[in-house]
């Protein structure tokens, strides 16, 4: 059956007016800013990829700092200590022992007896002690050889005190500090090589004496700037071993020290 004239005509007009015909109207989701929004992109990733240190490689990377900061603290301390006259009056100057032969002091060993017996001679004590054992076979202690030297020089055999112990820095110093105690003194200026004193310096005090340093400023040990690096590392990697273990590190006296 045909639609009725009537409507026909109708909607003939229309579509010559423009009217359309209505649509579906398309509601675009509008994001309110108050809420979080609830449903995420799924493609999007569900975590964020991990970035920088592990915790492992942080702790080595603290370790090795640390262990930078400690060691470059102690060769300056070393280095400076080096450079300081703690000259005063004391009651006794201590010669660290080292090397001699047959009685001869090395050269090291006299550089010190050399320095100990100026500071004598300057009325800073009333006395210089010798010190430092012998190694097996030797007529000689070290300390035996530094008197010598010293009587040899113009120093009464009265200001001397022979200390003939000690096969190391530390066993030496103990040493003198029970002679100390004997004797009735305490304070001391230890006579070292400039890269020795820190090291020296602590250790007399741990042995209970009230120290201080007075390095020499000649002898083969201050002659060049290699040598004087290759002391500062070594004394800075003993001093650092006897803080850790309360003892020395080394085996015998040698002509280091």
């Amino acid at each position: 059956m045909s639609a009725p004239i009537g409507h026909r005509r109708g909607a003939v007009r229309g579509a010559r007016r423009g009217v359309r015909e209505p649509e579906t109207v398309r509601l675009r989701h509008v994001r309110d800013p108050r809420r979080p929004d609830v449903d995420p992109d799924p493609t999007a990733p569900t975590s964020r990829p991990r970035t920088g240190l592990t915790w492992a490689a942080r702790l080595v990377v603290g370790t090795l700092l640390t262990a930078a900061i400690i060691l470059g603290g102690t060769m300056f301390r070393v280095w400076q200590t080096a450079r300081v006259d703690g000259d005063r009056a004391v009651d006794a100057v201590v010669v660290l022992g080292a090397a001699q032969y047959d009685g001869e002091p090395s050269p090291i060993l006299a550089a010190r007896l050399r320095h100990a017996a100026a500071l004598y001679q300057e009325g800073l004590a009333p006395r210089i002690v010798t010190v430092g054992g012998n190694r097996a076979g030797d007529e000689y202690t070290e300390a035996e050889a530094g008197t010598r030297y010293l009587e040899r020089n113009g120093v009464p055999a009265s200001a001397i005190t022979t200390v003939a112990e000690g096969a190391d820095t530390l066993g030496s110093l103990k040493a003198v500090a029970a002679r100390a105690s004997q004797d009735g003194w305490n304070t001391a200026l230890i006579v070292s090589d400039p890269w020795h004193s820190l090291r020296a310096r602590t250790m007399a005090r741990d042995s209970g004496l009230e120290a201080w340093t007075s390095p020499t400023r000649s002898g083969p040990v201050v002659q060049t700037r290699e040598t004087q690096a290759r002391y500062i590392l070594r004394e800075t990697a003993a001093l650092l071993y006897y803080r850790l273990t309360h003892a020395s590190a080394e085996t015998e006296n040698t002509g280091l020290g």
